[in-house]
């Protein structure tokens, strides 16, 4: 049996992102694989971007990646742009959309959002409706083979999906599949909270998340599999010290969501 831990949307946060991956090297655990959004909200994109590419085995795009590697994040001197520097914006560039493998007889697929895009919204909490995709909450479209993730209606259909950019993790059957998020390393959020700094039940939300799956890997013959999610706690205080010393705009903004895991900035 082999472990793999999935992590996802650290966004700038090296504290966070250095206590999970001590957490994964205590546990033994050699194989990450990362979602996406290396970049945004916090002070060290750098040093993520850095630390991404000496541990994890794959690296997929997020859409504040997207949103940075472009050519006008340059033009108009994003401040995470000018922060990161062209070589790991080219690193950013080329990352891939989705990665396929499988695990105990278990196709799994991961991307950022879903199959669709990189800005796709999909939690289990709300109907996810839209006026663009009416059906959306049935969550099909998790499972779809679509141009955008370069596949076509002969590849297979996953049986677990793994997808990361709303912040907050989940795990839930649906059709006789899988559907988990990891949450984020750098920024978690929780949906619900409602964002008041002296409510101390949102201290749990705070903390850093990501999954951990276990099975054969690259075994098509169906055996043992299982899916956690793992909170681990960090040094917040250090990372909002980082935003304060930064000049980066709105980090008031991200700091209060640090300290909330809430999203209900006023």
């Amino acid at each position: 049996m082999e472990k793999i831990a999935i992590i996802s949307d650290i966004h700038g946060n090296i504290t966070a992102l250095e206590a999970v991956l001590n957490d994964i090297e205590s546990r033994g655990i050699k194989r990450i694989f990362c979602l996406g959004d290396l970049v945004l909200k916090c002070a060290n994109p750098d040093l993520v971007i850095d630390k991404i590419k000496e541990n994890c085995e794959v690296v997929l795009k997020g859409n504040c990646d997207e949103a940075i590697a472009r050519d006008h994040a340059l033009e108009r001197k994003f401040w995470s742009r000018m922060k990161i520097g062209e070589e790991r914006a080219k690193f950013l560039a080329s990352l891939p959309i989705c990665y396929d493998f499988y695990m105990s007889g278990h196709l799994v697929r991961l991307f950022h959002a879903s199959p669709k895009s990189l800005i796709d919204i999909c939690n289990p909490v709300y109907s996810n409706q839209t006026k663009l995709y009416p059906e959306i909450y049935k969550f099909d479209f998790m499972f779809e083979n679509t141009e955008f993730i370069g596949k076509s209606k002969d590849d297979p259909i996953p049986d677990i999906v793994g997808y990361g950019h709303i912040h907050t993790p989940n795990l839930f059957r649906y059709k006789n599949k899988l559907i988990f998020n990891p949450g984020s390393v750098g920024f978690p959020n929780e949906m619900l909270n409602n964002g008041d700094k002296e409510d101390k039940t949102n201290n749990f939300s705070t903390l850093a998340s990501y999954s951990i799956i276990e099975g054969e890997y690259n075994s098509k013959d169906l055996s043992s599999i299982s899916i956690c999610t793992v909170r681990v706690p960090y040094d917040i205080k250090k990372e909002i010290e980082y935003l304060e010393k930064s000049d980066m705009p709105n980090r008031d903004r991200f700091i209060y969501s640090l300290e909330t895991a809430s999203s209900n900035y006023k």
